[in-house]
């Protein structure tokens, strides 16, 4: 028997290689072939073949992305977010086992029942599609606007200076496509291609409205199904089908939803996010220590999950507004989890398995380059100790850096952004944030947590 597999995360780092390992040494244990195929950062790796189709006897796709199922007609498919991947290998490989292949390849895909806790809002799958598309740029554009910041903080003002030229690479051409972005593969997701164009309309009307990160969201969704409503509703005369896709849906899904972005969504859109630009530059140090609590005990929750993607996804919506210290609490709460991991493996060997120690090593790199997903392993062993004193020390961790009024221009970057002159405000102490919090979790990790049985 031989099974199919895909995997899909939003930032296409982690999650989605931890999944595919996770599979195949699962079905390795159990005698089973499969390929995986990753669609991370780099694209499409171990891409699955028409005939690897062919000899498959069922697909499982643990992605939090939009996957095009076209290809797989005929094969029963399995469902799954990447966690449950990473989590219970074993049981979705049991699941595609038990499918019943379809004898008629031309018949429609169908899709066995998962598990209760494998189901996920198709609305979540659509936004993380638009986010996966956009962090990259928005982690190349941050990296290069801070890399402006090393002439100091206004020499970009300066017309004709390299800090300039780097601003406008940075902030006037990746920052700018940054909501269209979103807003496009949204609506792609949603509709497929016929959505892109209205999405990226939308997203940039909401740029130059001003409404931002929330009203691109809000644009992908409406270009997106209002492309699918004409895809699937308005039936054309067989000889005007063909100009369906590249005129008919392009056309009056662009149309409506540019009309809903100027004259409905986008002042009233505009008005709230000024609102609370303005509520979060006029925080007094308790309700910013408090925004940073919540923020920073987001990004451990579920490291790297829904929870931690809207966190994210929060300060990099006010990196647009010029807010930059919630994205300073963010990054050093994201990277404290595997850094507290990593220095509680070193203090206390007695706890943890030779594995662990050694996934403690892997743990600390990916802490300093701000990939919270290697906290993950830990997590997954022993998630009732480890998951408490992870989300405590990135709270603390969060709230501290609020506290000491700590700034980050950049998105992206870990300890390396550290070493841009001007990117960081009040670097002594956001260091010190991050050192507190992964020293606090790592002695809440070695408090909590059992040694392992001889």
């Amino acid at each position: 028997m031989k099974l199919l597999a895909i995997t899909s995360c939003p930032t296409g780092i982690a999650h989605t290689y931890m999944a595919a390992e996770s599979l195949q040494m699962a079905a390795k244990a159990m005698g089973i072939e499969i390929k995986v195929e990753t669609r991370g950062s780099v694209g499409v790796e171990n891409e699955i073949t028409p005939q690897d189709v062919k000899e498959a006897h069922a697909l499982i796709i643990a992605a939090d992305t939009q996957v095009d199922k076209e290809q797989f007609a005929g094969l029963p498919i399995i469902n799954a977010p990447v966690q449950e991947a990473i989590k219970n290998p074993k049981g979705l490989i049991e699941n595609a086992i038990n499918a019943k292949k379809l004898s008629n390849p031309d018949e429609k895909i169908t899709e066995p029942k998962a598990p209760a806790k494998a189901k996920q809002n198709g609305l979540y799958k659509h936004l993380m599609t638009g986010v996966s598309y956009m962090i990259p740029l928005v982690s190349a554009g941050g990296l290069i606007i801070a890399l402006s910041f090393i002439f100091g903080i206004e020499a970009f003002k300066e017309k004709g200076t390299l800090a300039a030229a780097l601003m406008d690479i940075g902030g006037g051409a990746a920052f700018a496509l940054m909501v269209p972005l979103l807003a496009g593969f949204i609506a792609h997701s949603i509709a497929d291609r016929p959505g892109l164009v209205p999405g990226l309309v939308g997203g940039m009307l909401a740029t130059q409205i001003g409404s931002g990160f929330l009203g691109g969201i809000i644009a992908g969704f409406c270009a997106g199904y209002i492309a699918l409503w004409i895809r699937n509703y308005v039936k054309l005369p067989k000889s005007l089908e063909g100009l369906k896709p590249v005129l008919i849906i392009p056309f009056f899904s662009t149309l409506l939803v540019g009309l809903l972005m100027v004259y409905v969504i986008g002042t009233p859109v505009k008005a709230i996010m000024d609102l609370m630009t303005q509520t979060l530059k006029g925080m007094t140090s308790a309700n910013a220590g408090f925004l940073g609590l919540i923020l920073g005990g987001m990004m451990a929750f579920d490291m790297g999950g829904p929870i931690n993607k809207a966190a994210y996804a929060f300060g990099v919506a006010l990196l647009s507004s010029s807010v930059f210290e919630p994205m300073a609490a963010i990054m050093a709460a994201g990277m404290t989890p595997p850094l507290g991991l990593a220095l509680a493996t070193v203090l206390a060997k007695n706890k943890f398995t030779l594995e662990e120690q050694e996934a403690g090593k892997a743990a600390s790199v990916m802490g300093i380059s701000f990939i919270t997903e290697g906290a993950i392993p830990f997590a997954a062993a022993d998630p009732f100790r480890v998951i408490p004193a992870i989300v405590a020390g990135s709270a603390i961790t969060g709230a501290l850096s609020m506290l000491f009024n700590c700034a980050l221009r950049a998105p992206h970057g870990g300890i390396f952004v550290l070493l841009i002159p001007n990117a960081v405000s009040n670097l002594g102490m956001y260091v010190a944030a991050i050192a507190i919090g992964t020293i606090i979790t790592a002695l809440l990790i070695i408090l909590l947590k059992k040694s392992p049985a001889k």
